[in-house]
């Protein structure tokens, strides 16, 4: 590939009547700008982007941050590819590229997000894992950045949230567990300060009172979002002298863990315990007896984000009327057989 010089000096031109034919400025006459399209591609010219963002004030670049390690998502992620692949089928209609911003799980993803945004090589941001109190909706409300979160905060600056159904998947479960018979129901939450596990253990609660049931502390099984956390609590399970009859797990990771620690300890989902999972993933599909969980659409929930982001962006909004989005993102169940007590 050839810079603008070079495109220059092939043509025998200024770089200054090239830049401008190039930008489809009328004061280049119809040849001129013919030849120099057809150099252009001839040469393999490739505009120099750095300098194009300096001059018109934007990267073309959006940032999707996330935190990553084991710890958080396990030994592989297909929940984000599959997003990713949403949101990029977005923004490639306007020549935007998304580029993942890795936080590592042993880095303070407040100071992360501080060092991102003062670099300035993003026009917008798009933040996930919000936390029940998340300072990085105020950062980015206060230096007047374009974002989206995935998932909601009690930090509220206005900005624009889509958040996955966690609410349905509580109810659902437990009203079937309940309807199975079920008097003793456990759930699984994050470990952390998730907001999603406030939002899951708040309406698991309310559900089960609408039950005449409770939700006793020790029914609350905290552990990390991945298959060692999920291992670690069927051990503990394993280990109660009385022992919960139903879980609700929360996380699609957690799930593979589970199984494989109910059966290093001699008992089996379905048959010793009944087990609601949280996402039918691929993963899920191998495991047996067949989970019962849910469906959702991951690469229309990034089409949903990417649009919703634009809609902020003086540069998209007449495109994307939508307003500030604050949306959350549906799920359906899909029946196996691992809560079907035999």
């Amino acid at each position: 590939m050839v810079g603008i010089r070079r495109l220059a000096q092939h043509l025998d031109i200024s770089i200054g009547t090239v830049s401008r034919a190039l930008n489809g400025r009328p004061d280049v006459n119809a040849e001129t700008r013919q030849r120099v399209l057809e150099a252009a591609a001839e040469l393999g010219y490739a505009p120099n982007q750095a300098g194009r963002s300096l001059r018109k004030g934007a990267t073309g670049v959006i940032g999707f941050m996330m935190q990553t390690g084991s710890e958080i998502t396990g030994e592989g992620d297909t929940f984000f590819m599959s997003v990713f692949d949403g949101i990029q089928a977005v923004f490639s209609r306007h020549g935007l590229d998304l580029v993942v911003l890795l936080c590592s799980s042993r880095e303070d993803p407040d100071a992360y997000l501080r060092r991102t945004v003062a670099r300035g090589f993003a026009d917008a941001l798009i933040i996930s894992a919000t936390r029940r109190n998340d300072p990085r909706i105020d950062l980015l409300a206060e230096r007047g950045i374009s974002f989206i979160a995935l998932g909601r905060s009690e930090s509220d600056a206005g900005h624009p949230w889509i958040d996955l159904d966690f609410e349905s998947f509580a109810r659902i479960g437990i009203d079937r567990f309940v309807a199975q018979g079920h008097r003793d129901i456990a759930i699984a939450a994050p470990a952390d300060d998730a907001n999603l596990g406030y939002i899951f253990i708040e309406i698991a609660e309310k559900t089960l009172a609408a039950h005449g049931l409770s939700l006793p502390a020790d029914r609350v099984l905290r552990s990390p979002p991945n298959e060692a956390g999920g291992y670690e609590m069927a051990r503990k399970i394993a280990s109660m002298k009385d022992r919960p009859t139903a879980i609700l797990l929360v996380n699609e990771t957690t799930a593979i863990g589970f199984y494989r620690g109910l059966s290093d300890a001699g008992l089996s989902p379905g048959q010793d315990i009944a087990v609601i999972g949280f996402r039918d993933s691929p993963q899920a599909k191998f495991l047996s007896p067949p989970l019962t969980c849910f469906r959702l659409d991951l690469h229309a929930l990034g089409e949903a984000l990417a649009e919703a982001l634009l809609a902020t962006m003086p540069a998209y909004r007449d495109e994307y009327p939508l307003g500030t989005v604050r949306r959350i993102w549906p799920m359906d169940l899909v029946e196996g057989s691992s809560d079907r007590l035999r």
